[in-house]
This record gives structure tokens, sequence and C-alpha cells, in this order.
């Protein structure tokens, strides 16, 4: 059985199917993709995954343990982490203040730095390894605010990365991000790629391609193909759908 596997998962809001039989697997010690055109369905998958969506049908199972429908707090108990499209990090808090909320497991707003985030010199100086390993090392006491955009992206996953994950699942990283910004952000995933299993759902195709082992490509709720990045560049339908030209760079 793969590390990470999703069997025929079905979705529908109301009376519009969104997922349709979907299948999945990923592997450990691995970077898979999930791509398709706006609209395929990937979003919602990926919601299904982390548990932020309850499925209507089928099962997903981590590393033999069936997860299916489990609330999404359970689900990050197991050693699964995300980031999100839209940041959810607190601005009004420094880098190092963000992946010590983290560390502390806390999710709410309504607590006092002062008293509640850990101050002890292990905690601090784990949460400045952290933010070393996503780049932001001599950032620690920067505002969330004030961080460029592709720095406010980092420090999202230095946030998920803080739990130590066994999977971590990147949604959209490249979101709002130029050309420079989605340069050096592939330079920091493939780092991590060395020692985190990491599953990214992109609408950058050529950034993906650069990054991942395995891809599974969505179109109207199903998954139409999957391979490599050189078995997909081969791939019929792939070069004859809109993705044929980022799968040929």
């Amino acid at each position: 059985m793969a590390f990470f596997e999703a069997t025929h998962l079905q979705k529908r809001f109301g009376d519009q199917v969104v997922l349709e039989d979907i299948t999945l697997s990923f592997e450990a010690d691995q970077l898979s993709g999930i791509m398709g055109p706006n609209g395929a369905g990937k979003s919602t998958c990926f919601n299904v995954l982390t548990g932020h969506y309850r499925p209507d049908g089928g099962s997903v199972v981590f590393d033999g343990k069936d997860i299916t429908g489990l609330e999404p707090r359970k689900i990050a108990g197991l050693g699964i982490a995300r980031s999100f499209q839209i940041m959810t990090l607190f601005d009004e808090f420094s880098a190092i203040d963000n992946i010590m909320i983290a560390l502390r497991g806390t999710v709410t707003r309504a607590f006092n730095p002062l008293y509640d985030l850990p101050g002890d010199s292990t905690t601090m100086d784990k949460a400045a390894d952290v933010l070393a390993k996503v780049g932001l090392k001599g950032r620690e006491l920067e505002m969330a605010v004030n961080l460029p955009y592709g720095e406010r992206r980092a420090l999202e996953i230095g946030v998920a990365l803080a739990s130590e994950p066994r999977l971590l699942f990147l949604d959209e990283p490249t979101q709002g991000l130029g050309v420079d910004g989605t340069a050096r952000l592939a330079d920091l995933i493939g780092e991590l790629k060395q020692s985190y299993s990491i599953v990214i759902i992109e609408h950058d195709m050529k950034f993906l391609f650069k990054l991942a082992d395995k891809i599974s490509v969505i179109h109207w709720g199903q998954v139409i193909t999957e391979g490599s990045p050189d078995e997909l560049r081969a791939n019929e339908w792939v070069q004859e759908s809109q993705l044929g030209e980022a799968a040929s760079c």
C-alpha cells in the first residue's frame, strides 16, 4: 500500500458533482503533484484529502490508517500539515512568533503573546532553525505583515514545517508570485523535498514539472492520467490539451 492513498473519492455540492471516482496515491520521500485546468476539481480534491471537506464516497488512508472524514486537527495530529492558497499568517506578530505559535499548537488569536508564547531558549532555537530552513535567517524579528510576498509564502511553509510533518501538502504555493519569486520558491522546495514527503497542487505547470517525481492530472473531477514529468510530456492527452505548452518546457 502507498504511503498515502485515496480510493474512489466522490464529492458533490447539491446536484453538482465535483469529484467523480478519484483515485490517487503518494509515496513517501517523493514530491507528488496534482495539476489540471481551472475548474477541474483540484482544490476540492485537496480539501477532501486533508479533511477540510468530508467525501461523499470513497476512502483516504495514510500510512495504513483510515482517515476518511477525520477532522483536520486529528489529521494534523497524525503528521500531515498543509499550507493554504490564501495565506493564514499572524500579521501582527514577528516571523519567529509565527513559528513559535505553530510550535505551541495555538489555533486561536485570543491569546497574549507576552504570556502565552513559549519563551524558553530551546523553543526559540527550534523556531529559528525552522526559519533558516525556509530561507528566512536574519528575518526573525520582522513583522509578518512587513515581509515581501515571497518571504510571506516561505514563512507560511515554515509554519507548516514547525509540526515536523511526515507529509506536507502545499496548496498553490506560487499563487501571486512573479518570475523571480517563483524561481526562489522552486529552489526552496527543491531543498525541502530532500527531507520531506510533499504533495503540491499547482496551476504553474513549469514549476511542477521541474520539481515533481510524479504528477496526477485532474479534469472534470476525474484523474485523466498520471506519471513522471517525462511520461506526461509524451502523453497524447496532455500534448493536445492546454497543458501541453507547459509540459514541453
